[in-house]
């Protein structure tokens, strides 16, 4: 549905930061899923932990915001990629945060993120994230869309 090239296109993060890999279904205004590999050579590993490593939950909240970003951007623009270099997708709220199950190195994890409410540049989302269709963490997120900063 969206490879890493068009994800790239869209979201301003770059290696090691960007944790979507691939977009598996999106639904406009409505949902998104998508995945990322987690690999046993990520930078994370080295220093948590070295000799039992887990992926941080702090990452996987990241890699859901991601997606919901994604959602965000296609469900306001489609394809019109030209509006990316333009926007940018913060934070505003992080709540009802659980982590389930460790993540670990060889895991896929699959984000599903579903609209609860959108209201102008404002996106309210319930995430899940999953790893052999056990869910691993969840988090309501609220998202705006603003303006990029220009240099």
């Amino acid at each position: 549905m969206m490879d890493i090239n068009k994800i790239k296109k869209i979201l301003p993060h770059r290696y090691p930061m960007l944790l979507v890999d691939r977009v598996t279904d999106i639904i406009t205004g409505k949902s998104i899923k998508a995945y990322k590999n987690i690999t046993a050579n990520e930078e994370v590993f080295l220093g948590h932990f070295p000799n039992q490593p887990i992926y941080p939950g702090v990452m996987i909240v990241e890699g859901m915001a991601q997606a919901g970003g994604l959602l965000a951007f296609v469900s306001t623009w489609g394809d019109d990629l030209s509006m990316a270099e333009n926007k940018v997708v913060y934070f505003m709220t992080i709540d009802r945060v659980k982590f389930r199950i460790p993540v670990t190195p060889g895991d896929k994890l699959e984000y599903e993120i579903n609209v609860i409410k959108h209201k102008g540049t404002v996106w309210q989302l319930e995430c899940k994230t999953l790893v052999e269709d056990k869910v691993v963490a969840e988090a309501e997120i609220k998202a705006m869309v603003a303006d990029a900063k220009k240099e």
